[in-house]
């Protein structure tokens, strides 16, 4: 079997698929995006196309490898995310070829069903109470927010107590053992993410996320030690040499890879290995379409220590298309009492809306981070 033809295509709101042809007639699906950075990731994967025209689509360790090391600059968010796509259509089409989903390829499924939780925003705040309330009479265990707009460096204690009150609202609203996410997104920085761990303690979260960016990884172990929430970062690491990393810096107890950034299932499945034998969970980072979602049931499915999985439906950042829009096998990503039952299907486990895929891509979007700033005019994290 060889490969013949690689396509790219992009799809709203904000992510980039790529497709990879066989002359046995197998096609593989797979999503190579970075938020914002579209155009940058789809040009990258039609630039990698020449390491893969001709060759075995089921050497996929042998054309990971090459890809990776032979254009000598490696790593980063444009050329992880350009490779995960192809990681992720490569391992479509051997599960075709071998009519067995993905993780039946990789030893087989340590759980029956994976749980899941819901967006409710929280960033641009309205009544959080009830928006998580709806999530949880809608069957889900578990929703994540953002905690916070933006803050500086060090801001004032409104801001911290506004936070204070969204989260107490959901707790009040939802129960004590209703599980709340609570993502910092990066935009609090050490003085200020100090205060509000300590502060969040009192609500029982389930993790707070991106306490300070991995940039400042070392800072972990110094918020770590101000509160008793586990922390979860990880979805700007885009390789097993960044995991490792922040697995040596220490204070991180959830690692949070994107599938789509960070080489695909090939290499996420080394780095949830990496972080079991340090004694971290993982909860695959996924705010993206059907084909991301796919791929991380399929390292759910095969990894110990994964614990939650995170996915977009309805999530505040999807203007003019859902994510099951894309797939026409929407019944298998149904979630009943906050999880979802393992892919079924050969490959990935999606069926791909190819029509709408080239009817999108006729108009490419082009989704860009919203700018914010401060009261001072300073360019504010989002």
């Amino acid at each position: 079997m060889k490969i013949t033809a690689v396509h790219t295509y992009y799809c709203r709101p904000r992510w980039g698929f790529v497709s990879i042809e066989t002359d046995e007639g197998y096609t593989g699906w797979g999503e190579a995006v970075l938020e914002g950075h579209c155009d940058a990731v789809l040009a990258c994967v039609n630039e990698m196309s020449t390491y893969l025209i001709g060759n075995d689509p089921s050497r996929i360790e042998d054309i990971w490898s090459t890809i990776y090391r032979a254009g000598f600059y490696r790593g980063g968010g444009v050329l992880m995310s350009a490779l995960s796509g192809i990681d992720q259509a490569l391992w479509d089409i051997k599960g075709k070829y071998f009519n067995a989903p993905v993780y039946q390829l990789m030893g087989g499924a340590c759980r029956e069903k994976m749980q899941v939780y819901s967006w409710i925003g929280g960033d641009r705040p309205d009544d959080t109470g009830r928006a998580a309330k709806e999530k949880k009479d809608a069957g889900f265990r578990a929703i994540k927010m953002n905690a916070t707009e933006e803050l500086q460096m060090i801001d004032t204690y409104d801001k911290v107590d506004a936070v204070l009150a969204r989260v107490a609202a959901i707790r009040e609203t939802c129960g004590k053992y209703f599980g709340i996410a609570i993502d910092f997104h990066g935009r609090v920085h050490k003085p200020m993410a100090k205060i509000l761990a300590k502060k969040l303690e009192e609500f029982d979260p389930m993790f707070i996320e991106e306490p300070v960016l991995c940039e400042s990884m070392e800072c972990f172990k110094e918020i770590a030690a101000c509160c008793n929430i586990p922390i979860a970062t990880g979805e700007r690491l885009f390789s097993r040499y960044d995991f490792k990393r922040l697995l040596q810096a220490g204070g991180v107890d959830i690692i949070q890879p994107d599938l789509s950034h960070a080489g695909g299932i090939t290499e996420v499945k080394k780095i949830a290995a990496m972080a079991e034998a340090y004694d971290v969970a993982l909860a695959p980072h996924c705010p993206l379409g059907p084909i991301a979602l796919g791929a991380c049931l399929q390292i759910d499915a095969t990894c110990y220590n994964a614990v939650i999985q995170e996915q977009s439906m309805g999530i505040h950042y999807n203007k003019g298309r859902e994510v099951l829009d894309y797939a026409l096998n929407r019944e298998d990503f149904r979630f009943v009492d906050g999880y979802v039952r393992l892919p079924i299907r050969p490959g990935i486990g999606v069926e791909v809306n190819e029509a709408l895929v080239l009817e999108e891509n006729k108009t490419p979007h082009q989704w860009k981070n919203p700018v914010w700033r401060h009261a001072d005019g300073s360019v504010a994290e989002w």
